[in-house]
């Protein structure tokens, strides 16, 4: 072998030689270091529930026909107004479209239905009532301090520019810039007078005027609802001069001129939820027959989301 191929062996077994005596740091082991794991939670931002243990919501609607056997009478609510809406209704858009500690804007609060059912569900509501009179008989129905922190009760005309300022007013005091759910569910036109004031929508006098002073108050409750929220409109059709005032889709149009998205139309079973109409049924049904019209067993619960 040539003698500068020697040489360059030996450099090469010296090289391999001295990265051998090299001596190699322990990896040391970081003991403080904790596992973080995912949370099994998975929600919207809209709603508390828990979509990845979305078969324990079986209780949760996501169909279009809603039945109640009878209108629940419990957790503070009664029956004694006629006009308000079964609290199972706002059990279930609660769940769905709230979360814990939102605040719900009613601005149709009447007997209070939307704020008992925030208590019960850990919500906050704000309600404008129309009526001094059944505004302060319903704050009978929650305590002093209640009243304060969870829900408050606005007396004024909801289509006012000066009952969407007091709302901002709570809102603000509530720590909140706007409502993150709104409730309306307005007079039937005039099949129920509810009182004699002019601004009061069953004393309207006309259907069209009716329409015009709903969506007033849609338009404020569009403007006091946070965007990528959602309303809710209970509302069931009337009739009239010898023909059906189709109410819920009159409204619902009104609604999505101003903006909101329309997300469902529940068609909800009336039987066993109304007042006293049990008593009249032949009555309702000869006039039927004999006018050649259909008994109305539905009201729609409508869903909109604020774009």
């Amino acid at each position: 072998m040539e003698k500068s191929s020697k040489l360059k062996i030996q450099i090469i077994m010296g090289r391999d030689m001295s990265k051998s005596n090299l001596k190699v740091k322990p990896i040391e082991k970081k003991n403080n270091l904790k596992v973080v794991t995912k949370p099994d939670i998975k929600t919207t931002k809209y709603s508390d529930i828990n979509l990845k243990k979305w078969k324990e919501y079986s209780h949760v609607k996501t169909d279009t026909l809603w039945e109640f056997p009878a209108r629940l009478k419990e957790g503070g609510h009664s029956n004694e107004y006629h006009g308000n809406y079964i609290p199972q209704i706002a059990q279930q858009v609660y769940e769905r479209f709230t979360k814990e500690d939102d605040i719900v804007l009613d601005l149709f609060f009447g007997s209070g239905t939307s704020g008992i059912e925030a208590i019960n569900m850990k919500r906050r509501c704000i309600g404008v009532e129309l009526k001094d009179e059944l505004a302060e008989k319903v704050s009978e129905k929650f305590t002093p301090k209640q009243l304060v922190t969870d829900v408050n009760i606005i007396c004024a005309d909801s289509a006012s520019e000066i009952a969407k300022e007091k709302v901002q007013a709570r809102l603000d005091v509530m720590g909140r810039k706007q409502a993150q759910f709104l409730m309306l569910h307005p007079p039937y036109d005039d099949i129920i007078k509810f009182s004699d004031r002019k601004e009061d929508l069953s004393n309207c006098s006309s259907t069209e005027e009716f329409y015009d002073l709903f969506e007033k108050v849609a338009k404020n409750g569009y403007d006091l609802l946070e965007k990528g929220r959602f309303a809710c409109l209970i509302i069931g059709d009337s009739y009239k001069n010898s023909e059906v005032q189709p109410l819920g889709f009159m409204c619902m149009a009104r609604m999505m001129n101003l903006g909101f998205k329309l997300k469902g139309i529940i068609v909800k079973d009336i039987q066993g939820n109304e007042r006293a109409k049990g008593k009249t049924a032949n009555l309702w049904r000869y006039r039927a027959l004999a006018g050649g019209f259909y008994i109305f067993k539905h009201e729609y619960v409508m869903i909109f989301q604020k774009g």
